[in-house]
């Protein structure tokens, strides 16, 4: 390449490299939830496998972003250089803007090859790699950190309760429960076949270490018993001061690498297999990708150069709207279209590479056609006159509530401020909403194809999501809109014009911050009032255009139940038409000791309104006193007046933390710690009712100090500005999320942790702030 060539080179590059980093970061932000639970579920991994796996997840992602870092590249570069007339320059020397054509396609071809390497031989490899160490990290996940007052069965034909749980370097348990229910003959201790019932083992205390090699769990139990109930009223008791149990632990179960793993040939050879749609498209996908670089820069040429305003925003934007509304979604609908045999793989795969060529051959034929910058420019002129509409509707930056006069903001400079700050707020929100609504409309298209789901119910799901969208999202545009209000100020010297009047810096953030507060307030009541209830319906209609089964809201599969106290049921099958319990045990214990006070056992048990209690039919009753013998007796029929759990008791309503508000889920968190459900991660999200409306208040109390620095620098640094908060923000908060889940932090400080960070940053940069 010549100086020309070398120099449009270098222009696209820089870009390009820029908008690849931030696409594989925000790409690889969305599934690193599932990265942080596999590494804190771990345990403790080292350092090694967390950097081996951090490493790994981002080859899959480049086949993705290499392809739009190219297109941002192409139009940031090109655009720059058309803003700033060097394109208007070169037409005026006689030099044809075609000329540009040969290096940007030389530094597309560049992308193609380093996309193709990416897809062809990076991805697969890194996905081998990543199964191998989760199969590993599975293999050495046993832990003896249970979560206390929560019946596990993870343990193949056991039961364990735990009351109460203290970590350190050595694991103690307190109030051990544990139930082998195998069958008799199965059993490695106790009656053998004579059996009937479970073989029940309470300890006061038990020490427990984890042998990951032999995958169990080593007891070393103190004060405990067992207690076995033979046929023809036989017991088999013991009790001792000390023994030694061992848990064995379910095997791992092994991942199988999935098709992206399969390196190339091993594709092709099941290309005409069994059941090949999946191979097909992973096949194809494969080419597909990288020759997306040379489409779409054939599109992102002429309108790089057409760019006549906007500079590297426009860029940005034009970028987004082509590479991931119009080539990613086409792309997903065609693919979910090809996976339900509506479309062959091949075309599926390759029909936006073939439009996006065609549309970009055609734009390039035109660019030095005449009439061709009247087309781009009444485009651009149409878009221009619609936004001085609004904008004049709007009074400029939000003039229209100028005249207003707000009790605890009197002053005319906060209405102008905060007029300013909610009008971009609007703005900004609706067009993430907007954005993310497409993306989910063009997601579920081929299972409305599928399902023959009516327009109407799609467009009601998309109605309902749309306040959990709102929700979501309104921190993240708060942090926008409060970066684009002070940037615009500072640009426009506005700024420097309230600080000549003795107005400070900190007078300007006033109005901002108290607007932030009150909006704070409003999204915790909006989540309080309305979202619930609003997330309910979409996860109905979403379901129903899924054409999945509308969801069973009570579980039937939890048979061991903590009762009211200390007391513990169990039961085969509950029929909740009949209020009956088939294959019924109750087990008493004594709340200070723990010991084994009462078992019953009995073939049925069924509710009676007129007693208050459940009604045993063909069983048995042992009591265990503390100083005599086993007492046993059998019934036909009999009942026990303290039992009162009523059926209702046994079953609680399956909703999800989204579909409650906090005092619903509070209730609910506290019935299902009562029956023995785990609810650590319920906690979490308890927590995070409060924390998450809380974090628009912290974004706006950050984004001030940035707002004023990058007023002079232009729009793209308050872009970068936004992703490297909003980047550090999805990074942070699901690390902590899952930290709390899986116990390692309290869930109050697990949720409060990333707010507790981003408060204390914006407060130092806004202290350190030359007001």
């Amino acid at each position: 390449m010549r100086i020309l060539g070398r120099y449009i080179f270098r222009e696209v590059v820089a870009s390009a490299a820029l908008g690849t980093v931030l696409a594989t970061f925000v790409i690889f932000l969305r599934g690193v939830g599932r990265l942080y639970e596999l590494l804190v579920g771990a345990g403790n991994p080292s350092v090694k496998t967390i950097v081996t796996l951090f490493a790994l997840s981002l080859p899959p992602v480049l086949p993705l972003t290499i392809p739009f870092g190219v297109l941002v590249g192409i139009l940031i570069g090109l655009g720059r250089m058309a803003s700033d007339g060097e394109v208007v320059a070169m037409r005026a020397a006689g030099v044809s803007s075609g000329k540009v054509i040969v290096p940007v396609l030389a530094f597309a071809s560049l992308g193609a090859i380093a996309a193709g390497i990416a897809s062809l031989r990076v991805t697969p490899l890194a996905m081998r790699k990543t199964t191998e160490i989760i199969n590993e990290l599975a293999a050495n996940q046993l832990s003896a950190e249970i979560q206390p007052r929560v019946f596990v069965e993870e343990f193949p034909n056991r039961i364990l309760y735990v009351g109460d749980v203290r970590p350190g370097g050595t694991t103690l348990w307190r109030k051990v429960f544990l139930a082998d229910v195998a069958q008799p003959e199965q059993r490695t201790s106790g009656m053998g076949k004579d059996a009937e019932g479970p073989l029940i083992t309470v300890a006061d205390e038990a020490i427990a270490v984890s042998d990951p090699k032999n995958n169990r769990i080593q007891l070393s139990l103190r004060n405990y018993s067992t207690h076995e109930m033979g046929k023809n009223g036989v017991a088999h008791d013991t009790a001792s001061g000390h023994g030694d149990q061992a848990l064995e632990a379910s095997p791992p179960a092994y991942k199988t690498p999935p098709s992206t793993a399969m390196n190339t040939r091993e594709l092709l050879r099941r290309y005409n297999g069994p059941d090949p749609v999946e191979y097909r498209v992973e096949f194809h996908t494969r080419f597909a990708r990288p020759i997306a670089c040379l489409m779409l820069a054939l599109v992102g040429i002429p309108l790089g150069i057409a760019t006549r305003k906007g500079g590297k925003s426009a860029g940005y934007v034009i970028a987004i709207f082509l590479g991931f509304f119009c080539y990613h979604l086409s792309s997903l609908v065609l693919v979910n279209l090809a996976k339900q045999r509506k479309l062959s793989a091949p075309m599926a795969v390759w029909l936006p590479d073939v439009v996006f060529g065609l549309i970009g051959l055609v734009f390039v034929a035109r660019m030095e056609m005449p009439g061709d910058s009247d087309l781009l420019s009444g485009l651009k002129s149409w878009w221009s006159a619609l936004l001085q509409k609004v904008k004049s509707t709007a009074g400029g930056s939000g003039a229209f509530l100028t005249g207003l006069r707000l009790p605890l903001l009197p002053q005319i400079v906060d209405t102008y401020v905060l007029s300013s700050f909610l009008f971009y707020l609007a703005v900004i929100l609706a067009s993430f909403v907007s954005m993310s609504e497409v993306y989910f409309f063009f997601e579920l298209v081929p299972d409305m194809i599928r399902n023959n789901i009516s327009l109407m119910t799609m467009f009601g799901y998309l109605f309902f999501l749309t306040p959990e969208l709102i929700y979501e999202l309104l921190p993240l545009s708060l942090l926008v809109a409060v970066l684009v209000t002070f940037g615009v100020m500072s640009k426009q010297n506005e700024v420097t014009a309230f600080r000549a009047c003795g107005v400070s810096l900190y007078r300007l953030c006033a109005p901002i911050l108290i607007g932030s507060t009150v909006l704070t307030g409003s999204l915790f009541a909006f989540d309080y009032y309305y979202v619930p209830a609003a997330n309910i319906k979409q996860d109905a209609l979403r379901d129903e255009i899924k054409g999945r089964p509308k969801r069973t809201y009570f579980r039937k599969d939890r048979r061991w139940i903590m009762g009211q106290g200390s007391r513990i049921y169990y039961y085969e099958y509950f029929d909740t038409t009949a209020n009956q319990m088939a294959g019924v045990s109750v087990f008493e214990l004594d709340p200070a000791t723990y010991r084994l006070t009462r078992q019953i056992l009995a073939k049925r048990a069924r509710w009676s309104p007129s007693l208050k209690t459940w009604l045993f039919e063909e069983g048995w009753c042992s009591d265990f006193p503390a100083t005599t013998e086993r007492r046993h007796r059998d019934f036909l029929v009999d009942h026990f007046a303290e039992l009162t759990e009523t059926p209702g008791y046994f079953f609680t309503e399956e909703l999800q933390e989204k579909q409650m508000n906090f005092l619903e889920l509070d209730n609910y968190i506290r019935n299902l710690r009562q029956r023995g459900f785990d609810t650590v991660k319920l906690e979490v999200q308890y927590f995070r009712k409060f924390s998450v409306p809380l974090f628009a208040l912290i974004m706006a109390l950050l984004a001030a100090p940035f707002g004023f620095l990058v007023g002079s620098r232009g729009a793209m640094t308050g872009i970068g500005v936004s992703m490297a908060i909003g980047i550090a923000y999805l990074a942070i908060d699901p690390l902590f999320q899952k930290i709390g889940e899986f116990g390692q932090l309290r869930p109050m400080v697990a949720a409060w942790s990333p707010d507790l960070l981003f408060s204390l940053t914006g407060l130092y940069l806004l202290l350190r702030m030359k007001s």
